[in-house]
């Protein structure tokens, strides 16, 4: 019996030690299923935020950015560096007293208390109090955080762009945004070359004194950005100054809405100067309207005026249409396809040469000329002076101009695209085409990068002259030279004169476009010059555009006296030697004495013949290259062309002729 019954007892037993074991592994299986999921949970869902806490309190992300490359002018001065400073930042979650720190911390640094309490209650672990501290508000915050032993307050090192000569070359500079982005000229079309890198690095701490951990410290580190490379400009500060000098008087002087001035080396293609006004100053360039930050030189078109009849007089002394001598009647004004273009004066000149008609702009002659030309000559060396497309200059925003169409042009259109109205180019295009004439024909590619550097100083980039094309023949520039150096010494241009230099050039006054493309605005023009000097050799070629200014308004009355201010310093700060005899070169010596001439007109100006016998009428209009056609006997009282219009040479005038009395 009380072996059966041991028996029974060691059966129970067994299996109460079967059901504790049972109990015990489901209940190790079920905390390895726990932390299973958990561990799933933990690596897929939250893997990232768990690893950013785990990084944040273990150790600290260095972040080591390298400067922005400077840009430099032609010899090396610096026109924008950058700058390492101190900013400022608050953690609030260990902010214990808001009002306490903005009230202490406010006037170190110069900023109201509610904008600090504002950056407190935003809340987590880092937000921006100030940027680019100044030494002395550095040390200051530095004395306080010591004092009160704030933890809640620190620096971060930040890269500030600076722009050491403030307004000088804004334009032609550009300005950065955040994130060390350029946005606006050199800045924006070198961004990717003139960023600096920026290096990030992971240093792990111990828990207890924040010392770096020995291994972390040759982890990976990762760059983003190019190496930061120096842009060298073609610019001389020394030149640009005087320009923006000049402008600014000119401002004060016609109160325009906008000045611009470009200077350019004809042989090489260099941009020595470029600059408007209104302009700003890049380094605080949020506090300017972004209409102000745009380059005119390059982004802003216009009808040139007058300035563009060089290019005319180019094409119709290449073309043999006209001679120096050629003798022209000048009616005072002109009617072309039932339009009226007269002289700037609205006078007569009489019996006037070419030369003249250059020397003196007057339109009723460039009108003629445009239309012996004819559309597609005008337009093809419009084209081969570089009009109608962009320079390729290394400036963002470039316009390329508008021109007509040839084969949709009217006898108006080629009249009035002859006095460089009804199209529209950019100041850079117009000085480079002038440079063109002073080069002896040949066009040249402008540019304003000289070179470009690698940081370890070697050379990434070198830009050479380029020559585009030629676009007249040299026998037929020194002509023209000629003619252009008369309106300077003689003529509208007088202004401009630099005594004791040789300077060539043209005026211009042009009617301002409506912005809609709506015809002209009454009373509105843009008073322009441009031209080279010394005539002998060319060095510098300059362009003068006054927009819309108040008052006067004609190029050689305001424009003028602008360029001869630049010339006369510009000669001077490039040690160029006057010329030894003013008169050298000028018309005399480019124009035969005999007046011969070498082509004749194609269309001429009908005379008014009212008040003529059959003779007398008959004899004017011969003079004019005209035939007459009498409808009755008499005295002149009428004709079928009306008086001052354009038309081909020999073409019939009926004049109809009433008994006297």
């Amino acid at each position: 019996m009380d072996m059966e019954r041991r028996r029974e007892l060691g059966k129970a037993e067994q299996k109460k030690v079967s059901a504790h074991i049972g109990i015990g592994a489901f209940i190790l299986w079920l905390g390895l299923f726990v932390i299973t999921v958990r561990y799933g949970w933990l690596q897929l869902v939250q893997g990232d935020a768990m690893e950013t806490r785990i990084r944040m309190e273990s150790g600290e992300e260095l972040v080591n950015p390298t400067p922005r490359g400077p840009i430099l002018d032609r010899n090396g001065r610096e026109l924008a560096v950058s700058l390492m400073l101190k900013s400022l930042f608050v953690d609030p979650n260990n902010v214990q007293n808001p009002q306490e720190l903005a009230s202490k911390l406010a006037p170190l640094i110069n900023l109201p208390e509610q904008k600090i309490l504002d950056a407190v209650a935003q809340g987590g672990g880092f937000v921006w109090v100030k940027h680019y501290l100044s030494t002395d508000e550095v040390q200051a915050v530095k004395k306080l955080i010591r004092d009160e032993g704030y933890n809640c307050l620190g620096f971060n090192d930040e890269l500030k762009r600076s722009y050491p000569n403030n307004l000088l070359a804004a334009n032609v500079l550009g300005f950065v945004g955040t994130d060390d982005v350029g946005l606006d000229g050199i800045e924006q079309a070198f961004d990717k070359l003139i960023k600096g890198s920026r290096e990030e690095t992971f240093v792990q701490t111990d828990n207890y004194h924040g010392f770096p951990i020995l291994s972390s410290i040759f982890s990976k580190r990762r760059y983003e950005g190019d190496q930061c490379k120096t842009i060298q400009l073609t610019i001389d500060s020394t030149a640009q100054f005087i320009v923006e000098q000049a402008l600014d008087e000119a401002m004060l002087e016609t109160s325009p809405e906008s000045v611009t001035a470009i200077v350019m080396r004809p042989k090489t293609g260099e941009i020595l100067a470029m600059a408007s006004r209104p302009s700003y100053d890049p380094n605080k360039f949020d506090e300017y309207p972004a209409e102000v930050w745009k380059n005119h030189a390059v982004s802003v078109i216009y009808e040139p005026g007058s300035t563009f009849k060089s290019i005319v007089a180019a094409a119709a002394l290449q073309e043999k249409i006209v001679t120096p001598n050629q003798v022209f009647h000048d009616p005072g004004y002109v009617m072309v396809s039932e339009r009226r273009i007269q002289n700037w004066n609205g006078e007569s000149f009489g019996m006037v040469t070419f030369t003249d008609i250059v020397k003196h702009s007057l339109n009723t002659g460039f009108a003629q000329v445009g239309l012996d030309l004819g559309s597609n000559k005008l337009t093809e060396y419009a084209k081969l002076f570089g009009f109608g497309e962009p320079t390729g200059i290394e400036l963002p925003g470039e316009e390329s101009g508008i021109l007509f169409d040839p084969d949709d042009m009217r006898d108006s259109d080629m009249a009035t695209m002859a006095i460089g109205q009804s199209i529209a180019v950019t100041p850079l295009q117009l000085v480079t085409a002038m440079s063109a004439i002073a080069n002896d024909g040949i066009l040249m590619k402008p540019h304003i990068v000289k070179s470009v550097y690698n940081a370890d100083g070697s050379v990434y980039s070198e830009t050479k002259p380029q020559q585009v094309r030629r676009a007249i023949e040299s026998v037929t520039d020194k002509t023209l030279v000629g003619l252009l150096e008369q309106v300077v010494a003689t003529g509208g241009g007088a202004k401009a004169q630099v005594k004791g230099y040789r300077i060539a050039g043209k005026t211009g006054t042009a009617e301002k476009a409506r912005h809609d493309g709506a015809g002209y605005m009454d009373g509105h023009y843009i008073a322009s010059f441009c031209g080279f000097a010394p005539v002998e050799d060319p060095e510098i070629c300059l362009l003068v555009v006054i927009d819309d200014p108040l008052g006067i308004y004609y190029g050689g009355q305001i424009a003028a006296p602008v360029a001869s201010r630049i010339f006369s310093q510009l000669l001077r700060h490039l040690q160029i030697e006057p010329s030894s005899d003013p008169f050298q070169g000028s018309e005399k010596d480019n124009v035969k004495s005999d007046g011969s001439q070498s082509a004749e007109m194609q269309r001429v100006v009908v005379p008014e013949v009212s008040g003529l016998d059959a003779a007398e009428a008959s004899l004017q209009l011969e003079a004019a290259g005209l035939k007459m056609r009498a409808d009755g006997h008499g005295i002149a009282v009428g004709q079928d062309v009306e008086p001052n219009t354009v038309v081909p040479r020999g073409s019939v005038v009926v004049v109809k002729f009433e008994p006297k009395g």
